[in-house]
Order: structure tokens, then sequence, then C-alpha cells
């Protein structure tokens, strides 16, 4: 499992962030997403070494990069820059790779941060940089594109779900259990309207097979993810963390957020189509 998590979480840092901010279209991300792999690739280094000193401190490298990222999130909130639901998943977006760094500093070191251990915390990286980064910016993208009811309530509940996950590791099973609720609501909310971004008319084929993959994939994996909610809580049977990270895990990293930024990038940045020959010979 533990090759598996480090290869998913290496995905996060050099691929999901940096294409992520990237899609923010913000130009004050510009700078801090040029110096990103100066930050992830000791960040990288570190998830294959033995918990030690050093590990520690090319963690802690990673770290500082998340942390400057996560420092424009108030800098926009007190500015009141895009308040809307949309800008609050983009805010989200901005602070979770920071909890990732945090537990990923932790575990290295060694350290049971906050009493939980060394093996959640190993999983609590690669959950904040996808359940956590790529699902809040996806959520935003897709409530600016759609502009419905239904995608206001995707880009706030995948936020508010994140947060009371987190607050549920401190509480109990039950109240991660809430978490996990809202945000497979929000997720599969997300899924829905991704789906119909896919099948709308003038797609191209790539770019409709990535968005319908990303929105078929968030169906299974979120109904994972709350099998093993309900089983943490009540004792039911539920898939192990083996287990999970080797199909939710992955599957939200490759099926989910890897898909779903390749085609938003396709969105964003269409290719010009090439004239026939008929159009060239007329030219």
């Amino acid at each position: 499992m533990t090759v598996l998590v480090n290869l998913i979480v290496m995905v996060g840092m050099f691929v999901v962030v940096p294409a992520g901010l990237r899609l923010t279209g913000l130009p004050e991300l510009d700078r801090i997403r040029r110096l990103w792999p100066l930050f992830a690739a000791p960040g990288a280094i570190s998830l294959w070494l033995p918990r030690s000193p050093t590990a520690t401190a090319l963690a802690l490298c990673y770290a500082v990069g998340t942390v400057a990222l996560a420092l424009h999130a108030p800098r926009r909130a007190v500015r009141g820059r895009d308040l809307s639901p949309a800008g609050i998943a983009l805010l989200t977006a901005l602070v979770t790779p920071a909890v990732a760094a945090l537990a990923l500093v932790a575990e290295r070191a060694g350290h049971e941060l906050f009493g939980f251990e060394l093996g959640i915390l190993a999983l609590t990286v690669p959950h904040f940089h996808f359940a956590g980064f790529a699902a809040a910016l996806v959520a935003g993208l897709v409530c600016r594109v759609a502009g419905s009811r239904a995608g206001r309530f995707a880009a706030l509940s995948v936020p508010l779900g994140t947060l009371l996950v987190l607050v549920g590791y401190f509480i109990g099973d039950w109240a991660e259990l809430a978490g996990a609720v809202v945000l497979t609501a929000g997720m599969w909310t997300v899924g829905l309207l991704t789906w119909r971004l896919g099948r709308e008319e003038g797609r191209d084929r790539t770019t409709r097979l990535l968005l319908l993959t990303s929105a078929a994939v968030l169906v299974a994996t979120m109904l994972l993810a709350l099998s093993w909610a309900v089983g943490e809580a009540t004792g039911l049977p539920h898939p192990t963390l083996t287990w999970m990270a080797a199909t939710h895990g992955l599957g939200n990293a490759l099926g989910f957020a890897l898909c779903s930024l390749l085609a938003w990038q396709r969105i964003r940045d269409p290719r010009p189509s090439h004239p026939s020959p008929s159009e060239s010979r007329t030219a």
C-alpha cells in the first residue's frame, strides 16, 4: 500500500496541483505555479526515505510551498474577491494542500499528530490533494459553467463536506460519516454536471471521453467512501484501508482528478481545428 499511496501523492504534487493552478486563470498564482516543482521535488523524495530528520526536512520544503499557496486564500477573502460559491470552492482548493503537507511532515517525522496513527496521516496526504484540492477546484469550475442551483450546491457542499470530514477526525466516526454524506452528495452533483457537459453538442471526442470518465468514476469511488464511513461508524463490514487506497484512492486520482483536469484544460484552451482539404484549396 505504501508504494501505491506514494505514487498517488506524487501525481497530486507534480501534476494535479500545477494543472489546477493554471486552470484558475489567476495571474497572482503564476509565480507559485512556476516555482511549484522546486517544492514538490523534495516533498516527493521524502516519501521514499525512511522516517528521519532528513525526510522531515524535505517534507518541510514542500510545506513551505503549500503555505505560500494557502496565504493567497485569506488575501482574496479580505479583499472580497469573488466570494460566490465558486469563489469559496477556489479558496478551499488553495488551502487544502497545506493540510496535506502538515500531515506529511508529521508522518515523516514519526509524530502522531493530534493522536492520529502514522498510517492515517499517510492517507491524509493524498486525501487532501484529491478530495481537497482537485475536488474543490473542479466543483468551482463546474459551478461557473453550469450557473445553476445544482452548480452552486456542488461548489458549497464539496468544501463543506471536506471540512466536516476533517472535523470528524477529531470528534468521532459519526461526525466523519456526516461529512462523508455531504461530500458524497457534492461530488455526485459534480459528476452529474460533468456528465451533462460531456454530452453537450460540439464537444470533441477526447474531451467528451475525459468528462464522461471522470463523472462515471465518481459514482463508484464516492460510494466506496460512503460505505467505508458507514462501516467505521456502525461496525458493519466495510473495505479495508488497503482496499480503499487501491480502489477509491487510485480511482479518484486517475479517473476523476486527472481526467477532469485534462478535460478542463482542453475546454479552456481548445486547439484550432485543421482546415479540410477542400477549405485549403478554396483558401
